[in-house]
């Protein structure tokens, strides 16, 4: 079946993805040095709690020494004239948004910054909308933003050959609360395959008024995360490593559903787990979600880290999976993982023979309605209450503080 949200270039998911295609310019001769091209493209992965995130990018460098400073000879650019502001949030299911290219001379590159416009004048070059509110928010942004946000990884570019780097951009993970209804750009970005190969599926379009969220994990992380088409109900968790992963499906005042153990075989193969015409259904709950809420303190206070909260259940014959996670305050430590189902999950082994069957799971560890909250930050030993019990009602001082 061929998805029309999928094309050859793939304009216009969820994660923020940059495509640096180094395309083959042959060798030149008489000293001249081989050149390629490079070019970028955007994609996102979705973002918690709201309508819109949006971000302006003035350009991307990249550079062969990963010590030169930002005003150091040897950068090659690709600039936006005008700088172009892109909500993150029309970027789903694993398309691209095109920004540019660039001749850029074969070589090792160690460095690569991506440069996006300060929240200067009238404009609002980096905001939010906040689910509900139609209410643009300034999303204040790192000094880093205007030098180039750092991006760790190595890439060659060889004459005549084509290189393809795709940088994804967490959108769930960047965007972090800082008291007194504020909002922080805190840029979590990785580098991702390149073809376009991984899960496709359709969830029933009655439930896409629930904040439907489909991810791709391993070992209870997170790996790549969607939300549906908003008509059709599809979705595409796009551009895996190669190996198995658990799908986990969703949505508000429903029941969790895992597909555990599908097989993405290699760099261009398409898993499918559902169809159009026996899409996954997500079980009623007959009890309300709950939430679960507390403080993550860092100690010592860091500027940079970002806390975590994750709230997780395991299978008896079966995966550790992530149900919700949110990054705390950056203010206060506060966070809320909301809408916690408080009954039983589903499980399904995957078959290539569809539709895939779910059996309710009663149990899970720690238990139906229960669940292991982690807490973690880049840098601080993770730390887990094993236990807590969102069956009748919300939890909430569900504290921890974090060392080195």
């Amino acid at each position: 079946m061929k998805n029309p949200l999928r094309t050859l270039c793939l304009f216009g998911a969820m994660s923020t993805v940059v495509l640096l295609a180094a395309c083959g310019g042959g060798g030149g001769g008489g000293g001249t040095p081989a050149t390629g091209t490079l070019g970028v493209a955007m994609t996102d992965a979705p973002s918690c709690g709201f309508d819109a995130v949006n971000v302006t990018v003035d350009k991307v460098r990249v550079h062969q020494s990963a010590t030169a400073s930002e005003n150091d000879a040897g950068w090659t650019d690709i600039t936006l004239n005008p700088a172009r502001k892109i909500n993150l949030l029309n970027l789903t299911n694993g398309a691209l948004e095109d920004l540019g290219q660039t001749p850029l001379a074969a070589g090792h590159y160690t460095q690569l910054r991506l440069v996006l416009d300060p929240n200067t004048g009238a404009g609002l070059a980096n905001s939010v909308i906040p689910s509900g509110t139609n209410t643009e928010i300034s999303l204040d942004t790192p000094s880093a933003v205007q030098s180039g946000i750092k991006l760790i990884n190595e890439f060659d570019v060889a004459s005549g050959q084509r290189t393809d780097l795709v940088l994804d951009f967490d959108a769930c993970k960047s965007v972090v609360t800082k008291g007194n209804g504020q909002y922080a750009l805190k840029p979590v970005i990785s580098v991702i395959p390149t073809v376009v190969n991984g899960i496709d599926g359709f969830v029933n379009p009655a439930l896409l008024n629930n904040h439907v969220m489909v991810s791709a994990q391993q070992n209870g992380t997170v790996v790549r995360s969607t939300t549906p088409n908003a008509t059709t109900g599809e979705f595409f968790l796009a551009r895996l490593v190669p190996g198995n992963y658990d799908v986990v499906i969703t949505a508000d005042n429903r029941a969790t559903a895992v597909i555990a153990t599908v097989p993405v075989a290699s760099t261009t193969s398409t898993v499918v787990v559902s169809s159009n015409s026996t899409p996954i259904d997500l079980q009623l709950a007959a009890t309300p979600p709950n939430a679960i809420s507390g403080t993550i303190t860092l100690n010592p206070v860091s500027t940079t880290a970002v806390a975590f909260a994750a709230a997780k259940q395991s299978f008896a014959a079966g995966p550790t999976v992530t149900v919700k996670y949110q990054g705390a305050d950056v203010a206060s430590g506060a966070y809320t993982l909301s809408n916690l189902p408080s009954v039983a999950p589903q499980l399904g082994q995957y078959t290539a023979a569809l539709p895939i069957m779910f059996a309710t799971q009663s149990n899970t560890t720690p238990g139906t309605g229960k669940y292991v909250v982690e807490a973690s930050a880049v840098g601080y030993v993770t730390q887990s209450n094993l236990s807590v019990n969102v069956t009748t009602t919300s939890q909430s001082a569900i504290n921890f503080t974090l060392t080195p």
